[in-house]
């Protein structure tokens, strides 16, 4: 159908017929009254030999099977598992209705997990951060930038020790209040009453 459309002559018909037949690329141009092409005056042999390689090849089956494409990979085993190991994982499955081992493997790893990470003190970062501010800032002034961090960086220093001293407050009331449960008659200055 595509060839009536394009309105090709019964010869360019026939020679596209004959190279899906024989398998061969279909040609880019197909000249309507001979099967030769013609040959421009300019072409040299090099240029013709570089058309020629463009188009694709088929090797023939005795050509791919000589070669590594149809070798198997030997089969490699791999490490194998516990068995016995194993089987007592089954049955402490079958005898719980849950896997015991590896819950307590599980537990124990978080809790080595949380132990290992302690819950930072807020009042330290605070504190070495100011000291990092105090650093900057001095590295600041021998460069002689001095005057353009110095606001923002005494701002943020007492920002961070107005934040320190809200944390003392709450710590020194939480002592206090575990002092005065431990002594219910709590703070008097008379020692005769």
């Amino acid at each position: 159908a595509m060839m009536e459309e394009s309105k090709l002559t019964h010869f360019q018909r026939r020679y596209l017929m004959d190279c899906v037949k024989r398998g061969d690329t279909l040609p880019l141009q197909c000249h309507p009254t001979s099967s030769k092409e013609p040959v421009p005056a300019f072409s040299s042999p090099v240029c013709q030999l570089s058309r020629l390689s463009a188009k694709p090849h088929l090797r023939p089956a005795k050509v791919c099977q000589a070669g590594d494409a149809y070798t198997r990979e030997k089969f490699k085993p791999r490490a194998r598992r516990d068995l016995e190991k194993e089987k007592q994982r089954l049955q402490n499955i079958l005898a719980t209705g849950r896997d015991v081992v590896e819950h307590k493997v599980k537990q124990t790893l978080v809790q080595t997990e949380e132990e290992e990470k302690p819950e930072p003190d807020r009042f330290e970062e605070l504190v070495n951060e100011v000291q990092e501010r105090r650093e900057f800032l001095a590295e600041m002034e021998a460069l002689g930038q001095g005057k353009k961090y110095r606001s923002v960086v005494l701002t943020e220093i007492s920002q961070k020790m107005r934040e320190m001293e809200i944390i003392d407050k709450e710590r020194s009331e939480e002592v206090r209040e575990i002092m005065t449960k431990d002594f219910p008659c709590g703070n008097k200055s008379d020692p005769y009453d």
